[in-house]
């Protein structure tokens, strides 16, 4: 399979910047008193003074190195400054180090492009700002470089002596340059001025590389620091690889770096140019032995992503020595505590930048102390991230199980308590990863509640108030044509107040039915005026009469039946806990019968006022006295229309069914799959019927 290769004469202009100590300078900006002096933090765990997470270059001049301990350090540099890294939950606690990386961030991509690739570190693509850079203003054309320029190291001049500087004036301003190293040399003008706001800007250093990739970028960056920064010409990469230990480039260091200093004798990048890329594709792979050839040549066809934000969240602690937890119990309470601060994290990622994990990952170091195979590694175990802190904690603490199960050969036995067969773990760590915006469009189950309430304010009214204004909620007319929705806290106002006053709501509700019938009498012609020269003007009105009492006894039988039907599903729910969505769709339903029948029967009048004109037509075009068409209409008028209920199943967000309780995910996924039942699946049925009420035998 042919592997795509990056051109040799590769134009971009890619930087790495990477902040100076970073650790130390933010406690610096905290301590102003702190700056120039010999300087290391140190974590927060006190044993030898605690170990070092970072020097500063001060400290490092009298032989502090990041591998001692705080005691150790003292011994070497009595001066030294140790501050301790904040803590929270038992671990340090990195937010102040992540906020003030996100400041710098903020400052560098201004420019171009940026991915964060760690707390400290950024790629810049500045090709785009180069290009424009030398079309407008080239840098041969310019009278005067800043200083910070000239303090450039240009990989392959000669720096030493006191023309070292005009050297590097004279590369930035030549004519005859190419024009790879005129974008390099924009690139590094766009650089250092970038440096320069960021010192103004949040008081730190940084250092750069620039190069036209991102692996030249990252080796310059280091080779040249506190608050420098290295040009890599293309004329200078073989010098840079040739002499380069294979440990030191990225990607190398473990056991891809180790198998070529055994395996092929491979000490430096530089020995990889003696091997074909075919050779080397025998023995690791055709996309690894590609990757290698061209590493040896320097060339990396890797793109800045445009990432301001980091691509995981994660927590983690060791326990090194005799602080090996050796329970269940005590791994579980660590996670508790990593789990906290995960959710956090997730949690403040949503709220900022409307960002969702899709997966959580377990991560853990271990030994068995009775077993010869004590080097296997704990494995790994993954699963989909639910949102919710205890839901964090309880899935990671069944992958520990289901990772220690798989570690100790116990499989399908389940280890808790204190129970413990020669284990310990030296590390623990629970990451969340697959971080993807969310799509515009996309509401959260959280939010869909919250902006309910908003839309209907708990008010205090008295019982009659909310009688009279439980029909208005109804979802089938008025919440759902105004695009509305449906929500609990529309329906309990009625519910609860229905409890207490189901009399009073029978005979108002007759009542309304009557004002109603009222109002639509007074739109119609006087039904005196229009029937009394009617020969059958008595006996219509004996008919009206019957029909009015027979609607009466009809509607009170139907509210009755509807109010204990719903009173019952109620209790019964109250039995069961939390109702499922398929009752609380019936309670809304009922809602909606009622208003439905409270509409017909207001049309009763209506339909007798037509009766009255049909009387006053001729005899020929009027029906026989034994055939009424008042009946008959009637009667179709009756009929009421069930509500319909449908969905898209492609709109469905499954992201927003994870967020809904258990028992209606059930429910839901039931509804989206259902299972098959040979000879008895109706084709016209969906999931509409689950909705429509019962029909009457």
């Amino acid at each position: 399979m042919p592997v795509a290769r990056p051109e040799l004469s590769d134009c971009r202009v890619i930087a790495h910047v990477d902040m100076d100590c970073f650790y130390v300078q933010v406690e610096q900006r905290k301590q102003p008193s702190l700056r120039g002096q010999p300087t290391a933090v140190v974590q927060y765990n006190s044993w030898q003074g605690g170990g070092l997470i970072a020097v500063s270059y001060e400290a490092r001049k009298f032989g502090v190195k990041r591998s001692m301990r705080g005691d150790e350090a003292k011994q070497v540099c009595p001066e030294i400054h140790l501050v301790q890294v904040p803590v929270a939950r038992g671990k340090a606690d990195l937010n102040a180090y992540r906020n003030a990386g996100s400041e710098v961030v903020s400052i560098l991509s201004r420019r171009g492009r940026c991915e964060r690739a760690s707390i400290d570190e950024v790629y810049l693509d500045l090709t785009i700002a180069a290009e424009a850079m030398l079309a407008d203003n080239p840098s041969e054309c310019l009278e005067t470089i800043s200083e910070e320029v000239v303090q450039s190291h240009v990989l392959g001049l000669e720096e030493v002596g006191s023309d070292a500087r005009e050297n590097v004036r004279h590369w930035f301003t030549r004519s005859d340059a190419s024009r790879r190293d005129k974008l390099l040399a924009c690139g590094a003008f766009i650089v250092a001025e970038l440096r320069l706001q960021v010192l103004e800007e949040t008081e730190f250093t940084c250092s750069a590389g620039i190069a036209h990739n991102k692996m030249l970028a990252k080796l310059a960056s280091g080779m040249n620091k506190p608050a420098q920064q290295t040009v890599v010409p293309f004329s200078s990469v073989s010098k840079l690889l040739r002499t380069l230990p294979i440990k030191k480039m990225k990607q190398l260091g473990g056991k891809l770096g180790t198998s070529l200093q055994i395996d092929l004798g491979v000490n430096t990048v530089g020995d990889m140019l003696q091997f074909s890329e075919e050779k080397l594709q025998g023995y690791y792979g055709v996309n690894t032995g590609s990757w290698l050839w061209n590493t040896a040549r320097g060339i990396n066809g890797e793109e800045v992503k445009g990432r301001l934000l980091p691509n995981s969240h994660g927590s983690g602690k060791t326990f090194p020595g005799p602080r090996a937890l050796k329970t269940v119990a005590s791994v579980g309470k660590w996670l508790n505590e990593l789990c906290d601060e995960l959710s956090e994290r997730l949690q403040s990622d949503l709220e900022q930048n409307k960002r969702i994990a899709h997966t959580l990952t377990l991560h853990a170091h271990a030994y068995k102390s009775n077993d010869g195979d004590s080097f296997r590694k704990f494995p790994s175990k993954s699963c989909p991230l639910r949102y919710g802190t205890s839901k964090i904690k309880e899935d990671a603490l069944s992958l520990f199980q289901a990772g220690l199960r798989e570690y100790l050969g116990l499989f399908n036995v389940k280890i808790s308590g204190n129970q413990n067969n020669g284990w310990g773990i030296t590390g623990l760590s629970v990451t969340a990863s697959k971080i993807v915006a969310i799509p515009s469009g996309t509401r959260s189950i959280l939010n869909y509640f919250h902006n309910q309430e908003e839309a209907f304010p708990q008010v205090k009214l008295s019982s009659e108030q909310l009688i009279q204004d439980a029909p208005l909620l109804s979802p089938s007319e008025d919440s759902l044509e105004s695009g509305g929705h449906l929500t609990l806290q529309t329906i309990e106002p009625w519910i609860a107040c229905r409890e207490e006053n189901e009399e009073t709501k029978y005979s108002m509700s007759l009542d309304r039915q009557e004002e109603d019938k009222n109002t639509c009498k007074e739109k119609l012609p006087d039904k005196e005026t229009s029937i009394c020269s009617s020969p059958d003007a008595e006996v219509y009105r004996g008919w009206e009469k019957d029909q009015n009492e027979s609607s009466r006894d009809y509607l009170t039988v139907k509210i009755r039946d509807s109010l204990e039907s719903e009173d019952g599903k109620r209790k019964s729910n109250k039995e069961k806990g939390m109702s499922t969505i398929s009752r609380y769709f019936q309670s809304q339903l009922s809602g909606s019968l009622l208003k439905a029948e409270h509409a017909n029967t207001s049309r009763l009048s209506e339909s007798s006022s037509l009766s009255d004109r049909q009387s006053e037509l001729p005899q020929e075009n009027s029906p026989a006295r034994g055939e009424s068409s008042v009946d008959t209409h009637l009667c179709s008028q009756i009929k009421l229309k069930r509500p319909s209920w449908s969905y898209d199943i492609d709109k469905i967000d499954q992201d927003v069914l994870n967020e809904l309780p258990k028992q209606i995910q059930e429910e839901v996924q039931a509804w989206l799959r259902p299972q098959k039942r040979p000879n008895t699946v109706k084709k016209d049925l969906g999931i509409t019927r689950y909705f429509l009420p019962a029909k009457d035998k």
